[in-house]
């Protein structure tokens, strides 16, 4: 059918213009997809990235808590002196250089410091009491929520850290965050007007915001913001603000808890399209209506526009700048407009990740920086064991010349005094040392022999400070009294929690004051009818307090059980005594009469001997009447510290022994091949070299299984096999040494 040139044309320009409007449509609805797609991401990395930053400033302040909670200031805590607390107050506001808010130190009685300045008082609240009806401390770092100090005064948040000595909290640390800190990161992001900003704390409570900030900083989010941040910790959602205005908006929650959200009006979000469909519309009509006397043209010239667009499309993929189009073509140029937005976003896009990898790297370092913290503690605590090492071996050099010095000067009684002092300086540094290893985590439980009446009138002044000066301690040791092998930290532990205890009974409804007494002696063969047959010793604890009831008592021993007023006990402390007890071999009990007083007896095993215990007096001349034991004994001593080797040596043979030296494990294997036979070898654990002290043993008791060894060592991260070699800790007496050896020798297999 023959078509007309006017049907041609329109033909043409309709074939031209339809698609191309189509086209311009589809590009269009595509830049405007692509739009709002950079536009959730640009919300999702600004949300992220201030999240970070917000957790950032979290995070500080909890690890400057974590940091002064380990301050050896608070090693005392709760009972810190004027000292102690001046010098964690220089080493809090030291901390805090550069940071608004400031540092408080809590108990579960009330505040104990707080750093807080001049300035901070006037536009912050006045701290009041920590936890003030609680039972107890908290246990675990946490990052409070935002709370009103009282009545007309500012909004602040707090990390707390419990502070925790001797296994259990005893006061906490909070570190103050103002919201103005919050405030001012939004102010900096210099928002568009009618954009909303907000930091939410883990509650759910608005901490700072942009605008109108001290409108609603304090109030609650809205049900269905809350509803969105229980149910993920990130996205996109959209609701009305606070103040009622439909918005479109991103969240990011911090690994902290705390959630900053970003959002703009719902109508700037979805933009104007309908609007823009309608123009595209409008100028196809008209095109449509004008086409029919310029058909050849716009067929002419609607080339080199596609083309210019084309080329757009391959610098885009490249990643070169795109500039805007100028065709004369309405849509053509809006398409290339779109295109232009939509490269100069995907180089945004590219920044931002070249920022956000370098951010990584970053942080990479950073957690590098903190393994490399964590190897220098371990570092410390090989160092802090190795001291404990030496200043054992040193002490055995000094115990074990004390000893040979009292051996040789029996006609010197003036010389008593003075190495009864040596002797007690050497024990208290031995007492050092253990403090030592229990800094750097390496301090294991370890019964040793106790002689209870040296050891029980030595914490006598302890026990009067718990129970304080109102109340009188008496000690009593019954004369003969067995010694025990215990725990010593355990034993002073659970006196101290009887005398807790006591303490308590004796300031109830009454007169105050009272008396406690602490008092030993060997059990009788009825006391212990459940325990295996053997000698045990009793050690009664007595106060003439209120005394409780049958009922009660039956259930003290029970963990948790108290019943002391909410605050004042964790029923651990009896509960402790029992496991004492039992892990001990023994058994604790107790008994009580309402009025007249309490009674708690600890029956512990006696260490095996049926000689009576040397009194403290005579302690290294008992020592002494042992001279003969090890007449004609032949002892190799392995030791690499050739002082202490040659004073060990010494004590050795003034006991009648023959000694032979050796400096290291393999010098000691070549000394039991070439010498005489040895009836006994005495060897050290930690020594350089290729051979310690159990390999060396081990070895021995391969090549001579009949050959008695005993081992010693002043500090050593190696479990050593107690079943099968004895063992001595450095600096031990002559009686321990001597024991041992001739126990050794005593246990050997019969040839």
């Amino acid at each position: 059918m023959p078509i007309s040139i006017r049907s041609r044309l329109l033909l043409l320009v309709m074939s031209v213009l339809l698609p191309a409007m189509a086209g311009a449509l589809w590009v269009m609805a595509d830049a405007f997809q692509a739009e709002r797609a950079a536009l959730e991401r640009g919300f999702r990395d600004t949300a992220g990235a201030l999240s970070m930053v917000v957790d950032r400033e979290l995070t500080q302040r909890a690890a400057i808590a974590r940091t002064l909670s380990m301050s050896v200031a608070l090693d005392d805590a709760p009972s810190l002196g004027p000292q102690q607390l001046a010098l964690f107050e220089r080493q809090a506001r030291h901390a805090m250089q550069g940071l608004s808010g400031w540092v408080e130190l809590r108990s579960v009685d009330g505040l104990l410091l707080s750093t807080r300045s001049a300035s901070d008082a006037a536009s912050s609240p006045a701290s009041a009491p920590a936890r003030a009806g609680s039972s107890a401390l908290g246990e675990h770092p946490a990052v409070g929520s935002l709370e009103l100090g009282g009545a007309g005064e500012n909004w602040r948040a707090a990390v707390v850290q419990p502070v925790q000595r001797r296994g259990r909290t005893v006061v906490e640390l909070a570190v103050t965050l103002l919201p103005s800190e919050l405030q001012h990161i939004i102010d900096e992001q210099h928002l568009p007007t009618g954009w909303v900003a907000t930091v939410v704390d883990n509650r759910g409570t608005v901490v700072a915001r942009h605008p109108d900030a001290a409108r609603y900083v304090g109030r609650p989010v809205t049900p269905e913001m809350r509803q969105q941040l229980t149910a993920a910790r990130e996205g996109l959602y959209q609701g009305r603000a606070l103040d009622g205005r439909p918005m479109v908006g991103y969240y990011s929650t911090s690994p902290q808890g705390w959630t900053f959200a970003t959002a703009m009006p719902e109508d700037e979000f979805n933009g104007r399209v309908p609007a823009a469909v309608f123009q595209v519309v409008a100028g196809g009509a008209i095109l449509l209506a004008l086409a029919c006397g310029g058909a050849l043209w716009i067929s002419r010239r609607i080339a080199r526009p596609v083309e210019q667009l084309e080329q757009m499309a391959a610098s885009m993929q490249a990643g070169e700048p795109v500039g805007p189009l100028h065709s004369g073509v309405v849509e053509l140029d809006r398409v290339g407009a779109a295109m232009a937005e939509a490269a100069r976003a995907m180089r945004d896009a590219h920044s931002e990740l070249e920022h956000r990898v370098e951010e990584a790297i970053a942080r990479t370092r950073e957690a590098e920086q903190r393994a490399s913290t964590n190897q220098r503690v371990e570092a410390l605590g090989r160092l802090t064991g190795g001291v404990a090492h030496d200043v054992n071996n040193l002490l055995g050099v000094i115990s074990n010349s004390a000893y040979l010095i009292e051996r040789r000067t029996e006609q010197m009684p003036e010389l008593q005094a003075p190495l009864g002092a040596t002797m007690r300086a050497v024990e208290a540094g031995r007492r050092l040392t253990q403090h030592l290893l229990r800094f750097a985590g390496r301090h294991a439980t370890r019964p040793e022999r106790m002689d209870l009446a040296l050891a029980l009138p030595d914490m006598r002044e302890l026990l009067q400070i718990v129970v304080g000066k109102r109340i009188a301690v008496e000690v009593q040791i019954e004369p003969g009294t067995r010694p025990i092998v215990a725990d010593a930290g355990e034993l002073e532990l659970a006196l101290i929690n009887l005398a807790l205890n006591a303490r308590d009974a004796l300031q109830q409804p009454g007169p105050e004051g009272g008396h406690v007494w602490l008092e030993a002696r060997n059990a009788l063969a009825d006391e212990a009818p459940d325990l295996p047959p053997g000698h045990y010793v009793a050690i009664t604890f007595t106060d003439d307090g209120h005394g409780i009831d049958e009922g009660v008592a039956s259930r003290v021993f029970e963990p948790f059980f108290t019943t002391k007023p909410t605050g004042r006990g964790s029923g651990l402390g009896l509960s402790q005594v029992h496991g004492f007890c039992a892990e001990a071999g023994g058994l604790s009990r107790i008994a009580s009469t309402p009025g007249l007083g309490t009674t708690v007896t600890l029956l512990l095993p006696a260490e095996g001997i049926t000689t009576a215990a040397p009194s403290p007096a005579r302690e290294m001349t008992t020592s002494t009447a042992a001279s003969s034991d090890l007449s004609g004994l032949r002892v190799l001593v392995v030791e690499d510290n050739e002082t202490l080797g040659d004073v060990t040596g010494a004590l050795l043979r003034s006991y009648g022994s023959v000694v032979q030296l050796a400096r290291s494990g393999e010098q000691a294997l070549g000394l039991v091949d070439s010498e005489p036979p040895f009836d006994a070898v005495l060897s050290d654990i930690v020594m350089p070299g290729g051979m310690d002290g159990i390999s060396l043993a081990q070895t021995l008791r391969q090549r001579f299984p009949q050959l008695p060894i005993v081992l010693i060592t002043g500090y050593s991260q190696t479990r050593v096999p107690v079943e099968q070699f004895p063992l001595l800790h450095k600096p031990c007496s002559p009686h321990d040494l001597v024991s041992a050896l001739r126990g050794a020798v005593a246990a050997r297999p019969a040839s």
